[in-house]
């Protein structure tokens, strides 16, 4: 628990509510929900009203992933097959194209090949294509996320990419591959970083929100959480009954730790607290800007902060949790041993009576 007087320090030095939204890379786009009041740096302008009715509304959050890149022709024509479904699903490209069957899919193929080897700048392991996947969880109209797809890669990749997409939907969660070639027009090459994902989420988000579809785009920590999604093939293997190697080394890790074999404090750890801490005093602190204007639909917002402040789970890291699994176990085999222990001593007494 956080003391009174620390939880005072931070009320009275608050960053400003963007703070509690802004993806942490080291320069985030500036959107109008991050734009403060001029007058009233601490007010809720109407924008960020609107994202803080998102974020507590529980709004469904995008997804958007590099999958991967095609590095040859094999690579490039074995990934088209697959989103292509061998030429049974159609793909659209930048110039509104519609490429089907298997001929659609080999003449997409040779034509990016073929200027990959034309290009005399191109590493030999360069890559011929980004791959990303953009999808909504289940419910989502298909329609609205094909579209806001559409309107995405236009803006994003149009004025210097080839790209190519399609939307599947065999799966629970409404989806679309979207691969772009690396070769851009102007020559540079697309490299994708951490900040450009988020913007890439933010602008997906944006779109479907254009289309109806309430969306968000919020990194972990808005919504209390510290820890990363584990990989793909890591909860696969534990599906599978399969312990990963990731497990193991963060469980031996652990063990050391409890035998004092190893450094106790993370100073990660502290900060991923202290910046919890924050987030939440900001939340709050913005329920309570809300309350004063006395009107009903911000006091309901505010009823609506305060509930999704006291619901956000305990930032614990996967380190921290697992050394609570580890001290339950303990105590529960301790107890077990001392129930096995009472109830001989009692076998024994009644055998003497």
């Amino acid at each position: 628990m956080m003391s009174g007087k620390r939880a005072q320090e931070l009320l009275d030095d608050l960053p400003p509510i963007s703070y509690v939204w802004q993806t942490p890379v080291r320069r985030p786009r500036v959107s109008e929900a991050d734009v403060p009041d001029p007058v009233a740096p601490q007010r809720v302008t109407p924008a960020m009203r609107a994202r803080l009715e998102r974020i507590v509304g529980r709004a469904p959050e995008v997804m958007v992933k590099v999958t991967g890149r095609t590095k040859d022709a094999g690579h490039l024509k074995s990934h088209l097959e697959y989103i292509m479904r061998n030429g049974e699903l159609t793909a659209e490209t930048e110039q509104g194209s519609l490429m089907q069957g298997r001929e659609g899919l080999k003449d997409l193929q040779a034509r990016w090949t073929e200027d990959a080897a034309l290009d005399n700048k191109r590493r030999r392991d360069g890559t011929i294509s980004v791959n990303i996947i953009l999808s909504m969880p289940p419910g989502t109209d298909p329609i609205a996320v094909k579209d806001a797809v559409r309107a995405f890669a236009i803006e994003t990749f149009g004025a210097n990419h080839d790209y190519v997409f399609v939307q599947h939907l065999d799966d629970k969660h409404p989806h679309v591959h979207l691969t772009v070639r690396s070769q851009g027009y102007s020559a540079k090459r697309l490299n994708p970083r951490k900040a450009d994902l988020a913007i890439w989420r933010e602008r997906f988000a944006g779109e479907l929100r254009l289309r109806g579809v309430s969306a968000e785009a919020t990194p972990r920590r808005t919504r209390g959480k510290v820890r990363k999604h584990d990989k793909g093939t890591v909860v696969a293997l534990r599906r599978r009954g399969v312990v990963p190697e990731t497990d193991k080394g963060a469980r031996a890790d652990v063990v050391r730790v409890a035998k004092g074999s190893a450094l106790t404090s993370r100073p990660w750890e502290a900060k991923s607290r202290e910046r919890q801490a924050r987030i939440r005093a900001q939340y709050l602190a913005h329920a309570k800007e809300l309350e004063r204007t006395g009107k009903g639909s911000d006091r309901a917002l505010a009823r609506k902060v305060r509930d999704f402040v006291a619901k956000m789970p305990d930032p614990e890291t996967r380190r921290e949790q697992l050394m609570r699994e580890l001290a339950f176990d303990a105590r529960k085999e301790r107890l077990n041993g001392k129930s096995v222990s009472n109830n001989n001593g009692k076998a024994i007494e009644n055998k003497d009576r």
